[in-house]
């Protein structure tokens, strides 16, 4: 038999004894990868899609922190002058009073435990002790300031003014400054209680609220700075 006879006889007998198995016989489906874009474990937890702050949170906290460079700018010309006097305060001009603002401090205190709990209302949406957290933080505040306005009008009395030189100067741009903002921040908080008493609390609202609580801690937690520096020191 010629050479080229036989290879071909080998390629036929061994073409007609292939055996072919099914594809699909007893085994898994061919795995050809998750498409471009997918998660290859679609068991697993989807990532966080949102940025870890709001921009709301975000811009707040800017506003803060020019808000902080403010009063650290009060502070500092504050203690320039206090550190340059021979006596503090000056010969002659009123001392400032201690025991009330003591008291006066210690209501302004508790008024971030009444926001507190406003904030924890609305997260848990327990919308009658938002209002109320609200309430109570306001009408602390409010006294706050009605306690702050009585005292200050008996040192003008007793001849503490803006022209009386640097010490009462200094004492009402800081504490007053102060004063201001919690004025405003009193405002917001009524303006948020008024928008809490509506059955259509949406989640824009709800920001608003926790806007309010953050710069309601600003303004808390900045007062016993000034009340060691400008009324202890």
């Amino acid at each position: 038999m010629p050479g080229g006879e036989a290879v071909s006889s080998v390629v036929d007998v061994g073409t007609e004894q292939r055996i072919e198995i099914p594809a699909r016989v007893g085994a898994l489906p061919p795995f050809t990868g998750p498409p471009s874009g997918k998660d290859p474990f679609p068991w697993s937890p989807d990532p966080r899609t949102g940025p870890p702050v709001s921009n709301a949170r975000l811009g707040m906290l800017i506003f803060l922190a020019f808000e902080g460079m403010f009063f650290a700018g009060l502070i500092g010309a504050f203690l320039v002058y206090r550190l340059g006097s021979q006596f503090w305060p000056p010969v002659g001009q009123p001392r400032l009073p201690i025991l009330v603002t003591w008291a006066n401090t210690a209501i302004l205190l508790f008024s971030s435990y009444t926001m507190r709990g406003a904030l924890r209302a609305m997260r848990m949406g327990d919308r009658d002790g938002l209002t109320t957290g609200l309430s109570w933080t306001a009408l602390l505040g409010t006294t706050f300031l009605i306690v702050q306005g009585s005292e200050w009008l008996r040192l003008i009395r007793h001849g503490l003014t803006l022209s009386a030189g640097i010490y009462g100067a200094t004492f009402y741009t800081v504490i007053g400054c102060h004063g201001l903002h919690v004025l405003g921040a009193v405002i917001w908080l009524l303006i948020a209680r008024l928008g809490s008493s509506d059955k259509r609390f949406s989640a824009r609202r709800q920001v608003v609220v926790e806007l309010c609580g953050m710069y309601w801690y600003f303004v808390v937690a900045l007062w016993p700075v000034l009340f060691a520096l400008v009324y202890l020191s």
